[in-house]
């Protein structure tokens, strides 16, 4: 099925000429790989970057025609901006124009926020592995537990995880127009590239599409009124969180390592990121901190142990807490019924619901010492 739902999207955008009304969209190689999965189509249109703005109404064009495919739901549609080989390399750059100087108390014009909601942290690492979806989806559910209303955005697009963890499936409705209604587990309202496509179905896509899929699930989802929306992001620096960073007014990042050196070395990548592009941290956990053993009790530092809450005080940043590695937690996550919810009162999910609240506290500390004040800019 998802064959000739392919084949006719590749016939109808035959029909769309191409940014200089010469040939077709198809024929001239714009188009790259269709990925269809259960009437939900995706694909990018390669276009000069210089001209990606004034091209948008044939991304609209391409959009519209699939979506009047029969059978498909939801059409996905980006502009990849490419330049020319070369073309970057063989042109001198032009010296800026001069400025007039900007008055001390003038700032960068804000990020456009989200409707419904008042604050938008996002959970990063520096690297997979360290049990980041885990404590995102834990996290969230102590701040539910604390009296807030909470949201989750899963901006993992490669490897979702998010549903599984809250225990849902299925596919959004559609509200009106392209705007689509989340899901909903354990109280929290959840959004993810995992409802748009099987667990199985691996995500080939290019930058461009990454971002245009989150933003999408940002900005056209009814979240409705939330206290915080939690982001869990895709391990690493690139495309995801540029684009959080960039585009959304983050009220602060949390970020996840475990307590051995290699992945602090990478925290600390993903800390400096944030910083640069001015996103408050609002602190490290340190995940994974030590094993307690199911029969005997004890407690063993299997990944070292400390670690992270020493990073925090050599970069000047809070210490949230440490998570301990337990078999009670593996097996929750894996059941889709995180220990928060499984056993509220257990010592566990009181350790998420203690950073949970030191994470509120830091974001209120945040948006009253800044108030939300992008950098100030001064051109000489």
């Amino acid at each position: 099925m998802s064959d000739s739902i392919k084949s006719i999207v590749l016939e109808r955008l035959g029909q769309i000429k191409g940014p200089d009304l010469e040939g077709d969209i198809v024929s001239l190689g714009l188009v790259s790989d269709v990925f269809v999965s259960d009437g939900r189509v995706a694909f990018s249109i390669t276009v000069p970057a210089e001209r990606a703005q004034e091209l948008e109404p044939l991304r609209q064009a391409a959009e519209k025609v699939v979506k009047e495919i029969e059978g498909v739901e939801n059409a996905m549609v980006a502009l990849t901006a490419e330049r020319a080989p070369g073309s970057a390399r063989n042109t001198a750059p032009k010296p800026a124009p001069r400025q007039p100087q900007r008055a001390p108390e003038e700032q960068a014009p804000a990020k456009p926020g989200v409707p419904g909601i008042k604050h938008i942290i996002a959970v990063a690492s520096g690297k997979g592995g360290v049990g980041k979806s885990t404590t995102t989806a834990n996290l969230a559910l102590g701040m539910a537990a604390n009296g807030l209303r909470v949201g989750v955005l899963d901006a993992d697009i490669y490897g979702p995880s998010v549903p599984r963890l809250f225990n849902v499936s299925g596919r959004p409705e559609t509200v009106s127009g392209r705007v689509l209604k989340p899901l909903e587990g354990y109280g929290i309202k959840v959004m993810s590239m995992g409802f748009m496509v099987e667990e199985e179905t691996p995500m080939i896509w290019r930058g461009p599409m990454v971002i245009s899929a989150l933003t999408q699930m940002l900005r056209e989802v009814a979240w409705g009124d939330l206290d915080v929306l939690v982001v869990d992001m895709p391990p690493g620096t690139g495309d995801a969180q540029l684009t959080m960073a960039q585009q959304v007014p983050l009220a602060g990042a949390v970020i996840v390592s475990t307590p051995q050196d290699l992945a602090l070395i990478d925290a600390r990548k993903g800390l400096n990121m944030f910083k640069r592009v001015d996103v408050p941290v609002l602190g490290i956990i340190e995940n994974m901190s030590y094993f307690l053993c199911p029969d005997c009790g004890g407690r063993h530092d299997i990944f070292g142990h400390g670690g992270a809450r020493a990073e925090a005080e050599r970069l000047g940043v809070p210490f949230l807490g440490e998570i301990p590695l337990t078999m009670k937690i593996r097996e929750t996550s894996d059941a889709g019924t995180p220990v928060v919810v499984s056993d509220p009162e257990g010592a566990v999910a009181g350790i998420y619901k203690d950073i949970a609240t030191k994470v509120v506290a830091g974001i209120q500390q945040s948006a009253a010492s800044q108030d939300r004040a992008a950098p100030k800019i001064v051109f000489d």
